[in-house]
């Protein structure tokens, strides 16, 4: 039986990850500090006896007992509001954790696929972006902290993979959204989700003429399984071409939930970026992948599941308490 380990295993990605990887006959070791993530992602893991569980921050030294065939490295705050309360934390995870597992790789003979994002591109001059294109980063902004990080990785991974011959996979993720997502992170699903739960008006940033492209979990995942399995080293974005106005969005939600709440305006937030729309040429002639659910489909399936939630779930969902964490 192959074993991988996998980094950020409590948070949204990481936990789907997970099933995955179990699911595909893989014993698999999860491994998250909980700055961002939570255990009730993982907690139906827990009589599962190829799935063990370690708390440990992976900005120290990570020491695995045994072998380890993969490494997937998602340990990382993810959106807006995480990055921007613990912005240190955010650097140090993209650097020193990275650099852990890495190490990690290298001394276990594993291959390692690392997850980068989007966010690289910055707010894009190019349209959709490319795996070629440089991006537009504004390195000492608000947004620079979690840009810089995903940038560094990808840099530190190719280091790894020229100088000591590593063997690295660089995922480049697009805007994803699912069941497991936390209301409280700031991203554009989940905050109009909660509004919408909690019969609050749909707080628009801007004019909502900016876009982005939702890809479901389940997509990504594959997408992602596709690449660790594949033999191409250099990033590969995963994302759905699928491109909407936030404007256009807002009114979608309002429609699915069957609600009456207006659209506020509010001012747009600094280097967020106008337009966000993968090109994936490469992942559907490398990987063989491309999107299969709609947006409508998606859309539906995580709003079951918020709704699903009790309002206790709800409650620690929307509040979240970073002072435990020192940067």
């Amino acid at each position: 039986m192959k074993q991988a380990l996998v980094t950020g295993a409590a948070g949204f990605l990481g936990s789907h990850l997970c099933d995955k990887l179990l699911a595909v006959g893989m014993s698999v070791i999860g491994m998250d500090n909980f700055i961002t993530g939570s255990m009730s992602n993982i907690a139906h893991l827990e009589d599962n006896s190829n799935f063990s569980f370690i708390n440990h921050d992976v900005c120290q030294h990570i020491d695995i007992k045994g072998d380890l065939d993969y490494i997937l490295h998602f340990a990382s705050p993810a959106s807006p509001i995480d990055y921007l309360k613990i912005p240190i934390q955010t650097l140090k995870v993209g650097a020193l954790g990275t650099h852990n597992a890495l190490g990690l790789a290298r001394a276990k003979n594993a291959r390692i696929l690392v997850a980068s994002t989007s966010e690289i591109y910055g707010d894009p001059l190019v349209h959709p972006q490319t795996e070629d294109y440089f991006g537009n980063v504004n390195t000492i902004g608000p947004r620079g902290v979690y840009d810089e990080a995903k940038r560094y990785l990808e840099s530190i991974t190719m280091a790894y993979h020229r100088y000591h011959g590593v063997d690295t996979r660089i995922i480049r993720i697009f805007n994803t959204y699912g069941p497991r997502m936390r209301l409280n992170d700031g991203r554009v699903i989940p905050a109009f989700m909660g509004q919408a739960l909690r019969g609050e008006d749909l707080t628009v940033f801007g004019d909502g003429s900016q876009t982005r492209s939702f890809c479901f979990v389940e997509d990504e995942i594959e997408g992602i399984y596709r690449l660790l399995m594949s033999e191409y080293h250099l990033p590969v974005n995963i994302g759905n071409p699928d491109e909407i106005t936030i404007l256009h969005f807002a009114q979608e939600i309002i429609a699915l939930t069957g609600t009456d709440q207006k659209i506020v305006y509010k001012e747009l937030p600094k280097n967020d970026p106008l337009q966000r729309k993968p090109d994936i040429t490469k992942a559907k002639e490398i990987l063989g992948w491309e999107p299969k659910v709609g947006r409508a489909e998606g859309m539906q399936r995580t709003y079951n599941y918020f709704k699903s939630l009790s309002q206790e779930e709800l409650n620690k969902m929307e509040h979240r308490d970073f002072t435990s964490f020192k940067n």
